[in-house]
C-alpha cells in the first residue's frame, strides 16, 4: 500500500487498477479517491492472489486507436487504423468501432503508423498482431501491442475486402505474398462495429460499460456514411430509434456539456425530454425545456420508476456522476429497469450523443439497405 500511494502522490488520480494474468480486463477498476482504491485492490488481490497487481495513471478523455496488421520478416505488407466512438475506458471488446476512422487528426495517423513500423521491425513479426493506442491531442501512447489477430481483424478485413488472416497464414507458411494496392484503403463507406451485451438473461448484473468486458458478441454494418452504419449497427444490436420521450441522467459536468448539443437536437425535433436533478437543471440552465424526475430514494412526482414501468419513456441515457454510494445505488436501480422492462439503454455519452446526432439527422426510411457486396 506504502508505494501504490507514493505512487498516487506522484501522478494523482484517477488510477487504473489491474491484476496481472486475467483475460478480458477481469476485476479491472478506474479509481478516483483513496476510499475506491482500498475497495478495488482488495478485489483485485482476490482475483490473482499469486501474482501481483497492476496500478497505473488512467488518462481521461483520450482517443483509443487499434491499428490490426500483418507483417513479414518485420515488415508491414497490410494494415487497417479503426477509432473508437468512446473514450478510452471502455474495454476495447465493448467499444463501438469505426473504420476507416472517422475523426483523426492525419498526424495522429502518421505517427501511428510510424510506431507501429517501429515495433514490427524490432519485434521481427511475421503474422498478425494488433496494437492499441492512446491520443490525445497528437500526444500518442501505446496501451499495448498483441502478436495475434484480434476481434477487430475480421471486421476491418471484411470492410476493406481484403483478408488480413490468408495473408497472415500464407506468411506463416512461406508462401509468397502481394502488398495490397495502396488505393485498396480509400473507401468511400464506412464500417461500424457494434458490442450486443446480454445483460437481460444475467439477473442483477449492472448494465453499465467500463474497462472489464462484458459483451457476448458482436454486429458489424456497412453504410455510405458513419451516421448510416452507427444506426444500423445499433439496431442490429438491439437498440430502437425512440418515438417520442428520452430519460437523461447525464454524469458528471464533462458528460453533461458533451450531450448539450444531441439534448437540443431532442428537444427541437419535438422529444419530450426527462432529467433527473442535476441533468434537468443544466438543461434548463441553458434554455432546454425538459421534466424534472426523482430518483427512487427521493420523495415527489413523477417517480423515474414508475414512468419506465408505465411505459413512459423510450430510450434510458444514463452515466454515473461518480462512484458514491447513492449514485450507484440509483442508477443501477434506473439501468436495470430499463433492462428488464426492454427499454433501450445507453450508458456512454459519446455513444448516446453519436447515436442521437445520427438519428436526428438522418431518418430510418433513408438508411440505405445494400448487400454487402454492392458497397
Amino acid at each position: 500500500m506504502e508505494d501504490i500511494k507514493e505512487f498516487i502522490a506522484k501522478v494523482g488520480f484517477p488510477v487504473l487498477v489491474r491484476p496481472s494474468y486475467v483475460l478480458s480486463g477481469a476485476a479491472m477498476n478506474v479509481c478516483s479517491n483513496e476510499e475506491e482504491l482500498e475497495r478495488f485492490l482488495t478485489l483485485a488481490a482476490n482475483v490473482s492472489k499469486k501474482h501481483p497487481v497492476v496500478v497505473s495513471k488512467f488518462l481521461q478523455h483520450a482517443k483509443e486507436v487499434e491499428m490490426d496488421a500483418v507483417a513479414k520478416d518485420g515488415e508491414i505488407i497490410a494494415y487497417a487504423i479503426s477509432e473508437h466512438i468512446e473514450y478510452a475506458g471502455v474495454h476495447s471488446g465493448d467499444a463501438t468501432i469505426q473504420f476507416p476512422p472517422q475523426k483523426l487528426y492525419i498526424e495522429t495517423a502518421r505517427r501511428i503508423k510510424r510506431i507501429t513500423r517501429a515495433i514490427a521491425r524490432e519485434l521481427h513479426i511475421s503474422g498478425p498482431f494488433n496494437i492499441q493506442f492512446l491520443a490525445r491531442e497528437n500526444d500518442i501512447k501505446v496501451i499495448e501491442c498483441n502478436l495475434r489477430a484480434s476481434r477487430s481483424f475480421p471486421f476491418v478485413s471484411k470492410v476493406l475486402k481484403i483478408n488480413l488472416i490468408e495473408l497472415a497464414t500464407r506468411i506463416m507458411l512461406g508462401l509468397p505474398v502481394e502488398k495490397p494496392h495502396k488505393n485498396l484503403f480509400d473507401l468511400d463507406y464506412v464500417g461500424v462495429k457494434a458490442s450486443q451485451f446480454s445483460f437481460n438473461r444475467l439477473q442483477n448484473a449492472d448494465p453499465v460499460l467500463g474497462v472489464d468486458m462484458a459483451s457476448t458478441g458482436e454486429v458489424g454494418c456497412l453504410g455510405d456514411d458513419p451516421r448510416s452504419a452507427l444506426i444500423k449497427s445499433m439496431l442490429s444490436v438491439g437498440l430502437r430509434v425512440p418515438q417520442k420521450s428520452i430519460l437523461m441522467s447525464s454524469g458528471d459536468a464533462k458528460q453533461k456539456a458533451e450531450m448539450l448539443e444531441a439534448s437540443k437536437m431532442l428537444a427541437e425535433r419535438g422529444y419530450k425530454l426527462f432529467a433527473t436533478e442535476h441533468t434537468s437543471r443544466y438543461l434548463t440552465e441553458n434554455g432546454i425545456p425538459n421534466t424534472r424526475v426523482y430518483w427512487p430514494d427521493q420523495q415527489g412526482e413523477p417517480q423515474v420508476l414508475k414512468l419506465l414501468h408505465d411505459k413512459e419513456i423510450d430510450m434510458v441515457i444514463n452515466m454515473p456522476r461518480d462512484l458514491s454510494n447513492r449514485e450507484i445505488t440509483n442508477g443501477y436501480r434506473i439501468r436495470r429497469a430499463a433492462i428488464d422492462l426492454n427499454i433501450p439503454l445507453l450508458t456512454n455519452a459519446r455513444l448516446a450523443s453519436a447515436f442521437i446526432s445520427a438519428f436526428c439527422t438522418l431518418p430510418l426510411t433513408e438508411v440505405d439497405i445494400k448487400s454487402w457486396d454492392e458497397f
